[in-house]
């Protein structure tokens, strides 16, 4: 985490150069560095590096029961961690800020579709059937899938920052088709 504050603020000067490229830290699910690219006036590229959160216990739960070690293996729990989030993404931007009478700054809506590869370490506890002594395994937990998501940038009039709330929907098709995660900033 450390790293990666040091990177952004040594960034920071990037952002000065224009606002049709930024690079910057994003705050939420994920939890990670982005860099946008606007191809024209509406349309952008963003690609983003970052730690996106485990899923809850009952999903990793779950996933343990329909892969189990041996056909004897009773689930206690599990921790994870080591999140890593890919994400390659394209947006429409509108212009809104006449339609909300703002003097100051530009408002964009926002909405775009990309693919996430997410990969996170889980520790699982379990126990043979008949046995009390705890066991363990290590499983890497690797989903992939697409995205939508929406949301709204407010860039500053006198300063190279935005400031952006968004929303999306993260399916995966890989590890466990169909499951659906919801994730904000």
């Amino acid at each position: 985490m450390k790293k990666l504050l040091l990177f952004v603020m040594l960034s920071l000067p990037l952002l000065a150069y224009s606002q049709e490229r930024s690079i910057g830290l994003r705050l939420g699910e994920p939890l990670g560095v982005t860099y946008k690219m606007f191809v024209d006036e509406n349309f952008s590229l963003e690609g983003i590096v970052g730690r996106g959160s485990s899923n809850s216990t009952a999903y990793y739960r779950r996933v343990f029961e329909s892969n189990k070690p041996t056909p004897g293996a009773f689930y206690m729990g599990n921790s994870a961690g080591g999140a890593l989030s890919l994400h390659g993404r394209v947006a429409y931007n509108e212009d809104v800020t006449p339609e909300f009478d703002i003097t100051e700054g530009k408002l964009l809506a926002y909405g775009g579709a990309g693919f996430q590869l997410r990969s996170v370490n889980v520790e699982y506890v379990y126990r043979e059937t008949g046995e009390t002594t705890p066991l363990y395994e290590s499983r890497n937990n690797f989903d992939f899938g697409p995205e939508a998501y929406g949301g709204v940038e407010y860039y500053l009039e006198d300063y190279p920052v935005n400031i952006f709330a968004e929303i999306g929907l993260f399916m995966e098709v890989v590890d466990r088709p169909g499951h659906v995660k919801l994730q904000g900033e």
